[in-house]
């Protein structure tokens, strides 16, 4: 089968963007992409030809400046030089896996034939998402509001021969690529910087990524609570369906079913329980887990919306002979719907470490510490500290971006979004709940060893015994960073079916 994915106007799906990255599909142009590229531009050359009016951002300056009427004669030089002067991006580098999905939504949103490019432009961009000539782009510089400016700056440079790229495990300069391949560089016509820049793709890539890990890890988060919940010798009761059929919020019912999934065939949790009731941290699982489900359900949402859409301006409408400047590259949407994912991710983690607090504390026959001997041994009672400092770190970066602006432009663009600050930050975050799941896991699976020789469902035994092959048991002290490591590696590395 043809390892290609086909740009069109198809629905693209996070599903199908996961699938397109894990399998390493190269990208092509439909034909209808194309015919829709090479219309917009024969429209917009035809109307530049003939109009003397100004059009922002086609013949005139940017920003405040759009006042300004540029000459027909310096419409290639004004966009090179709008892709130059915007390249102002500083801080860390954007993640290889995020520019790489920056090229492939850039180019997704060009291709609908409302933004007046080149195909020539389009089709080096699907060079470099095809040869791995990843730009370097930084992570700062970006309001999320008149497109993701400086980011995607950095992402249009190399196709000037200008700025620098990730190539063959190098940074190198954009122009040492274009003479390997013999490319020569794009020569921007009238609209293209401007296409190129105004955009949401930073913003978009960032939630994208994140909400991909977010959707594995909302499992993970019931996996294992479900260990946990095993380790600790909790009740059944509070998954029964009936509880959540009479609060039916769609998220909390799927976690309630899946815990019981999970469960189902473990000797642990069918033992008579000395104990009537389970901390809330155990006991309402499906209500904590399930609000978090339905908030990344929101997200996803929004960002299936965002990646198949139009965010540059101005856009061009050729069946209504038209071309208005509006603001579709305003991030509010993404935002606001950025900072609910942070929170929302962040209170995985928050009840994460309240359960790796339970499991310490030396109740329900378990030992202090999970560990033979302590008091020789401290066994896992740093591990929490870890966990609850990351936790409030993650409280700290739920402070939603949304809710701040600041004038820029000369006051021309007077409200922003702050959404690239809201990705970044929601991207920190996302990491920081792989290693409290991590930590969680690791107290887990030592608690769940004092419950022997019961044992747990068919599914949670041939977990541990995957997990176990990767971070052994612990029976005396040892340097316990190399088990938080190796424990994020080993849910980095298992694979799980996602949920269309």
């Amino acid at each position: 089968m043809e390892n290609t994915h086909y740009i069109s106007s198809e629905v693209l799906t996070l599903e199908t963007l996961q699938e397109i990255i894990s399998q390493h599909k190269s990208l092509s142009l439909s034909e209808e992409a194309r015919i829709n590229i090479q219309k917009c531009r024969e429209y917009l050359d035809k109307k530049m030809a003939s109009n003397d009016k100004p059009i922002y951002g086609i013949n005139t300056g940017f920003g405040s400046l759009c006042n300004v009427k540029i000459s027909n004669a310096d419409l290639s030089q004004l966009q090179e030089n709008l892709v130059k002067s915007h390249a102002c991006g500083t801080g860390d580098e954007v993640p290889a896996e995020i520019v790489k999905i920056m090229l492939l939504l850039k180019i997704q949103s060009l291709s609908y034939g409302h933004s007046g490019v080149q195909l020539v432009t389009v089709e080096r961009l699907i060079d470099f998402y095809n040869n791995d000539i990843l730009p370097v782009i930084y992570t700062q510089g970006s309001l999320g509001a008149s497109g993701d400016l400086a980011p995607l700056a950095h992402l249009s440079l190399p196709l000037l021969g200008e700025g620098e790229v990730n190539f063959e495990g190098k940074k190198i300069h954009a122009s040492e690529v274009l003479k390997q391949f013999n490319w020569q560089p794009i020569v921007l016509q009238s609209k293209e910087g401007l296409a190129l820049l105004n955009g949401t793709q930073f913003m978009s890539s960032y939630g994208s990524y994140i909400l991909l890990k977010a959707m594995k890890y909302s499992y993970f988060a019931d996996v294992i609570a479900a260990i946990s919940l095993e380790g600790f010798d909790g009740r059944i009761e509070p998954f029964d369906e009936l509880i959540h059929l009479v609060r039916p919020h769609r998220g909390q019912i799927m976690t309630a079913k899946r815990m019981k999934e999970l469960l189902d065939g473990s000797q642990i949790i069918v033992q008579q329980k000395e104990h009537v009731q389970d901390p809330y941290s155990f006991r309402c699982i499906p209500q904590v887990h399930g609000a978090s489900k339905d908030t990344i359900e929101y997200v996803k949402k929004v960002f299936k919306t965002e990646i198949n859409s139009v965010t540059d301006n101005p856009n061009i409408f050729i069946g209504e002979d038209v071309i208005i400047s509006g603001g579709n590259f305003h991030g509010q949407p993404l935002a606001l719907a950025l900072d609910f994912l942070a929170i929302a991710l962040s209170e995985l983690g928050s009840i994460s470490e309240r359960r790796t607090y339970q499991l310490i504390s030396g109740l329900r026959g378990l030992p202090a510490f999970l560990v033979d001997n302590p008091g020789l041994n401290s066994g896992f009672m740093i591990p929490q500290y870890t966990a609850a400092s990351i936790a409030s770190q993650n409280k700290q970066l739920a402070t939603p971006a949304s809710v701040d602006s600041i004038v820029s432009s000369n006051g021309q663009e007077d409200h922003v979004s702050m959404g690239a600050n809201a990705a970044t930050k929601c991207l920190k975050v996302m990491e920081n709940l792989e290693r409290i799941l991590a930590i969680e896991l690791m107290n887990a699976s030592q608690a769940i060893h004092f419950r022997e020789p019961l044992k747990s469902s068919e599914f949670i035994e041939m977990f541990l015994k995957s997990y176990r092959a990767d971070v052994p048991l612990v029976n005396e002290d040892r340097i316990l960073h190399y088990d938080i490591e190796n424990s994020v590696a080993f849910l980095n590395s298992f694979m799980v079916e996602l949920e269309d």
